[in-house]
């Protein structure tokens, strides 16, 4: 369509909240004029680099130290076959993460595997060859909206925004309802939050 609107995505494969909106995000797909460009972001180089660990649990340090594994192997698969297989990745690893609720190394091994990536991208997980690129994708998200925020980025029509933080994830109608919205407010001049306290857990289903 000559009126399709691009979309960006910045997403970290660890957090349950992204990957909610990432299913919306492909709802949306289906209701409205607009395809997305997913691209990957780091909550460990965010809290732990840019935000030097502050007011951290040494459990929640811990969980981002591991949470580099899965960032690092999306962007070992993103040099070996291109933008294009984030998210087929992305949907694999976090499937098997948020909706199966199975984090270990055999999630990762399979997530691979259905994509037909070869095993050695599993190696950069161990690895920060690949953190240099993973900085950068992560600094271009979120130059556009600061550093108060966290994963997922959108950014769409000149507007850039965190969230929306939504449980769950919109179907349907419903998921362009809320895109309708989310573009009518943050396509305001000078509008920055709106903000209630979340009452319950993420629900993937």
């Amino acid at each position: 369509m000559s009126d399709e609107m691009q979309a960006e995505f910045w997403f970290d494969p660890v957090c349950p909240w992204a990957w909610i909106t990432s299913r919306w995000m492909l709802e949306v797909e289906q209701v409205r004029p607009v395809r997305t460009h997913w691209n990957i972001m780091s909550l460990a180089y965010l809290n732990i680099h840019q935000h030097e660990g502050k007011d951290l649990s040494e459990e929640y340090l811990k969980r981002m130290q591991q949470a580099w594994g899965p960032v690092r192997i999306c962007e070992a698969a993103r040099r070996e076959r291109g933008d294009e297989v984030l998210l087929p990745l992305y949907t694999a690893i976090g499937t098997r993460f948020h909706n199966d609720q199975n984090r270990g190394l055999p999630a990762l091994q399979e997530a691979v595997a259905e994509v037909g990536l070869p095993e050695s991208v599993l190696e950069a997980a161990g690895s920060d060859e690949f953190d240099d690129a993973i900085k950068e994708s992560h600094s271009r998200g979120m130059d556009l909206v600061g550093l108060d925020v966290g994963t997922p980025i959108i950014s769409v029509g000149g507007a850039a925004f965190f969230g929306p933080v939504v449980t769950p994830a919109p179907r349907g109608e419903a998921a362009g309802k809320l895109w309708d919205g989310v573009l009518l407010v943050t396509g305001t001049d000078g509008f920055f939050e709106l903000k209630r306290t979340r009452d319950r857990r993420p629900i993937f289903t």
